[in-house]
């Protein structure tokens, strides 16, 4: 049976695993992997300080999502798939349990910063490209920041 719960901060290197294998996924190279892990992997003190749910059947951790909640911005930070179920469904079971948590937190828009290879997932559900910014990882290149209002 699915269920979502909370993650608590020892959870930080189990989500950074799947992370790191999500990612993966879409065949980077070792360079952009290396930069990848550098810049974005899940922390102890981000569980700690924002709302970071995970997606398990059972035991079993399918995927997970975390929201950044500045006092200027919210972003969607994290929403990551173990790669033996990207494209059945639950990443948009994540998606709309955040959508729920913003609800709830009085959050009305939020951005995301995705790769280009999850950008059509979003834009799907209804985000549309808010603006450019340098890329962290590939130098020289420009990732769009998506943005989503409720």
């Amino acid at each position: 049976m699915n269920t979502i719960v909370s993650a608590s901060p020892k959870d930080s290197e189990l989500l950074a695993s799947l992370e790191i294998r999500s990612e993966s996924y879409w065949g980077y190279g070792s360079d952009f992997m290396d930069r990848f892990k550098k810049i974005y992997l899940i922390t102890e003190e981000f569980i700690s300080n924002n709302p970071t749910y995970i997606l398990k059947d059972d035991e079993i951790i399918i995927g997970f999502y975390g929201l950044l909640l500045n006092d200027d911005e919210v972003s969607l930070e994290y929403l990551f798939i173990e790669p033996m179920y990207i494209g059945k469904g639950y990443g948009k079971m994540l998606w709309n349990h955040a959508l729920e948590e913003c609800k709830k937190l009085g959050i009305r828009e939020f951005t995301i910063i995705t790769s280009p290879d999850a950008r059509g997932f979003y834009l799907k559900l209804g985000a549309t490209i808010y603006k450019q910014v340098d890329s962290l990882i590939s130098k020289g290149n420009k990732t769009p920041i998506l943005i989503y209002r409720l």
